[in-house]
């Protein structure tokens, strides 16, 4: 891993910061690409560094947007939690033999999408449920958790493109 990557990764997570406080796109939906991010981490990261870097990128974006700690950690870490097992189900276990990072023309675009999707949904699924805690009706939580999930899937295709840009051109 060159020390691209980890400035990226900050830069984006800044990004990240900047659109939580300054883009509020309405009530309905929420966009947050760190799922993605974490995702898409190399595959020689461990899950308990894995684990690590969630957790330390949820606290800071929490302590620099809502203020409210631990909302967006709660989501981030089952997502780095189950991040081996979703790369199992998408791509298939060549991935952790080869020790072959997630770019989009190697392993190809659904799979990839289905992979985003996959750690989306379920950083959305933990980020509605304990956001509404109860006090939210349901359908407020199911339109939210859909608007959200449609729109952050779709920035975060193009941040994992972001990410792993220097990767595509080693494959060419």
């Amino acid at each position: 891993m060159n020390l691209k990557f980890p400035l990226t990764y900050i830069l984006l997570v800044a990004a990240q910061i900047l659109l939580a406080n300054y883009l509020n796109l309405s009530q309905y939906v929420v966009l947050c690409f760190l799922p993605a991010m974490i995702l898409i981490l190399p595959i020689k990261v461990s899950t308990i560094a894995a684990l690590c870097i969630a957790f330390a990128t949820g606290m800071v974006t929490d302590f620099f947007t809502t203020g409210i700690l631990g909302l967006c950690t709660v989501g981030l870490v089952p997502v780095a939690l189950c991040r081996n097992w979703i790369i199992q189900l998408v791509f298939g276990s060549e991935l952790f033999s080869r020790q072959e990072d997630i770019n989009i023309p190697r392993q190809g675009m659904p799979k990839v999408i289905l992979a985003t999707l996959i750690a989306t949904g379920l950083y959305f699924l933990i980020f509605t449920w304990v956001d509404g805690a109860g006090t939210r009706p349901l359908n407020f939580n199911l339109i939210r958790f859909g608007a959200s999930l449609a729109v952050s899937t779709a920035v975060s295709i193009y941040i994992i493109h972001i990410l792993t840009s220097e990767e595509v051109r080693r494959w060419r």
